[in-house]
């Protein structure tokens, strides 16, 4: 990236998930939005990693691109269930290393296999690359088109970004129920309800709820 860093319509910015255990800072969605109202024609997300629980990249982005190096081996297993939920394209980089066709081989399985139902026909192409040489990048941008393409025609998309803004909506609305429980926490009225849980006249529940409505 630092190639490109300085290159004009590029930018760059690195973000920290802040312990976020989901792959991605609870910032990426405004970012992107920001960027998008700026003009840029294609946003890049780069996760911190992959796994069982870093798969919010596919919530957060049209089609999400899954690298791994050869010599993968047990890492497929422990990972099969996250990546076979929100791969669109594989990439085996470094594929100028051995094991190249050992780790086709696994991925071609986990794909013969099963995965998504909502993916319709699309068929997640397994690309190789050597990103230190720029070899097999124009195989994958075609990937990666080829994948916009198939969303635009079977209306995909607009499923994808309407359940996008679905998941948005609900996230920012318990960051703001989080925070009206904070500011009632210190109120007169919190203790009180506090002291009517620890007499077991309330439960936390109804005690919970009546913070809300009284503060709404």
């Amino acid at each position: 990236m630092g190639d490109h860093a300085l290159d004009e319509g590029v930018f760059i910015r690195s973000m920290a998930t802040r312990g976020h255990i989901g792959g991605l800072t609870q910032a990426t969605p405004e970012a992107i939005r920001l960027l998008d109202a700026l003009g840029f024609p294609w946003v890049l997300i780069e996760t911190v990693g992959v796994g069982q629980v870093e798969v919010e990249v596919a919530g957060a982005a049209d089609t999400t691109v899954v690298v791994v190096n050869p010599g993968w081996g047990d890492s497929v297993q422990a990972a099969k269930a996250g990546l076979m939920e929100i791969a669109d394209v594989f990439v085996i980089n470094k594929s100028d290393r051995p094991g190249v066709a050992d780790t086709r081989r696994d991925l071609d399985q986990m794909l013969d296999l099963g995965g998504r139902t909502d993916r319709g026909a699309w068929r997640p192409p397994i690309v190789q690359t050597v990103a230190s040489e720029h070899a097999g990048t124009t195989q994958l941008w075609e990937a990666v088109k080829g994948h916009r393409a198939h969303l635009v025609e079977t209306g995909e998309l607009e499923v994808r970004r309407r359940r996008r803004l679905d998941d948005e909506l609900v996230r920012i609305a318990g960051v703001l129920v989080q925070e009206r429980a904070q500011r009632v926490q210190s109120s007169a009225e919190y203790e009180s309800l506090r002291e009517e849980v620890e007499r077991r006249r309330i439960d936390p529940w109804t005690a919970a709820a009546r913070l809300l409505t009284r503060s709404s």
